[in-house]
């Protein structure tokens, strides 16, 4: 009891265990160089008293913003955009590509990418090159596509003379010798190799599905050069083909970090009245042929089964990619079916927005989430200067195909259904942020310049998209998708294709209400 009492004793007079008195704690000192004394109360979005308000830097306006492009008198058009750093990425866009192949070898496209950026008429290899662009902190490359041929640089922007000089060297002047095209024939021959092998099969799916909805034509030629054709492609035959298509009004020099009128001069100094290695400037024989949607089927059967790269097995799949036709970049209806693939799960929409936003799709939520013997299920749409396709990628396991393709075809069908209003508005919140994520990268927004320039002679700004983007309705996303529901379907499939159901039931399955396939009874098995 008495220890008790002691205890307490000490406590209420603030004295430690030995009777020694406790330390008070000394409120804190307050900051002789904080405001918080002298404003009390001051909401942060009012301005403090006393202090002088704040000067922003600020530009002259949204010109400063806008592409600007000029036409030179043989048609090629310059097209530049105001950015602030130290480098540059400058190249020259071509309209041509494998769809413009009809009249001639199929690959050549292939080769050229290929063979870019080697000897010129100035430069004797392709280590020449390379080390006149390293004086500059340059890197170059060269990409194909079905409709664009894209030679590019990134360098310092003190060095735009040389840069847009080889340019035009590699474009006009290259020697195309044997040696070289030895070594571009092994690499398309490396190429196609490592497309029929790699585990990823996007890619040949990608062609499978162009060549199944527009067959033999435009867009719907082989983008690869054809093993038979490797022995073929020479140089008489590339001169032909550049001849046609290399000509200064199927040309864009654009430029992103660079003076408008210094890349002008550049252009009429290095393509203003340049002779080509193949002699005539003038195109003889120019395929014009506008894209014909066919539809159709695409199917390869292969074994699956040993596609596993290191000692982690990869189960065997059955992959189909199911399409149809959408609409051309150049229509007003390619904003809404850009929503339309973002909110079904494309696009990058896994990654858009921050982390698990793609999770909310429709392909997420009403297949992946629903069916977990299915390994993918993604959305991709493709769009052309006359046609465009959106498809759905799928995988499972060999034994359900027929199922994965009823829960496609019912996820087509939703489409024309309808939208709810929150999804619409995270689709485009999506598809927004990510349009400006990519815009921030340099070679992005000269890619998106010379396409746009390419296609129309001008470019809608970002802010000009996000307004368009904001603008669709639930009625239009029903609207498109319904009119794109109306088409005959195409379809790729790569795989053991036992179980895939024919392409009539297919099409009957697009053409019903719920999307199901027509029954099919069999008394033996």
């Amino acid at each position: 009891m008495a220890a008790v009492v002691l205890a307490a004793a000490r406590l209420l007079r603030g004295s430690g265990p030995w009777g020694r008195p406790r330390r008070r704690f000394a409120p804190p000192a307050r900051r002789r160089f904080s405001s918080a004394g002298a404003c009390p109360g001051v909401p942060l979005s009012s301005p403090l008293p006393g202090v002088p308000t704040p000067v922003f830097a600020t530009v002259g306006g949204q010109e400063e913003f806008e592409t600007k492009v000029t036409a030179l008198d043989n048609g090629l058009r310059v097209a530049s955009q105001n950015k602030f750093g130290q480098f540059c990425t400058v190249g020259i866009l071509i309209n041509s590509g494998s769809r413009y192949e009809a009249k001639h070898l199929s690959g050549i496209a292939h080769f050229l990418e290929k063979l870019a950026f080697s000897s010129t008429a100035r430069f004797d290899s392709k280590d020449e090159i390379l080390l006149a662009l390293e004086r500059h902190g340059g890197i170059c490359d060269c990409q194909t596509s079905r409709d664009t041929t894209m030679y590019a640089v990134s360098a310092d922007s003190k060095g735009l003379d040389t840069v847009v000089g080889l340019l035009a060297d590699v474009v006009l002047h290259p020697r195309l010798t044997g040696e070289e095209l030895e070594r571009a024939r092994m690499a398309v021959q490396f190429e196609l190799e490592d497309l029929n092998m790699r585990p990823d099969p996007e890619p040949l799916l990608t062609e499978m599905i162009h060549e199944a909805a527009y067959r033999e034509n435009t867009v719907g030629l082989h983008r690869f050069c054809p093993p038979e054709n490797l022995a073929k492609i020479s140089r008489e035959v590339l001169h032909a083909y550049l001849r046609n298509y290399y000509t200064p009004d199927r040309m864009v020099l654009a430029g992103v970090g660079v003076d408008h009128a210094q890349l002008v001069d550049c252009a009429r100094r290095y393509l203003l009245g340049a002779q080509p290695a193949w002699g005539a400037t003038e195109a003889v024989d120019v395929d014009r042929s506008v894209a014909q949607y066919t539809g159709g089927i695409v199917q390869l059967e292969r074994d699956m089964s040993n596609v596993s790269l290191g000692p982690t097995p990869i189960p065997e799949l059955t992959h189909v990619m199911l399409g149809l036709e959408s609409c051309s970049f150049l229509e007003e209806d390619f904003i809404p079916f850009a929503v339309l693939n973002m909110m079904m799960g494309g696009g990058g929409s896994f990654s858009a927005g921050g982390p698990g936003k793609g999770m909310f799709s429709r392909l997420y939520l009403n297949v992946l989430n629903r069916h977990h013997w299915m390994y993918n299920a993604t959305s991709y749409h493709h769009s052309y200067e006359d046609t465009g396709l959106l498809c759905i990628h799928a995988s499972a396991d060999p034994r359900q195909v027929r199922d994965m393709v009823e829960i496609l075809t019912k996820e087509f069908i939703l489409m024309g259904g309808s939208v709810d209003v929150v999804e619409l508005e995270r689709a485009k919140t999506q598809l927004m942020s990510m349009l400006m994520m990519n815009l921030e990268s340099r070679p992005v927004i000269f890619e998106d310049v010379g396409r746009q320039v390419l296609a129309t002679h001008s470019r809608k700004l970002p802010h000009e998209l996000c307004a368009l983007i904001r603008g669709v309705k639930p009625e239009d996303i029903k609207r498109v998708a319904s009119q794109m529901l109306r088409g005959k379907p195409a379809v790729a499939a790569l795989g053991d294709l036992t179980h895939l159901p024919p392409y009539e039931h297919i099409q009957a399955a697009l053409s019903s209400r719920d999307g199901r396939l027509p029954r099919t009874y069999r008394l033996f098995r």
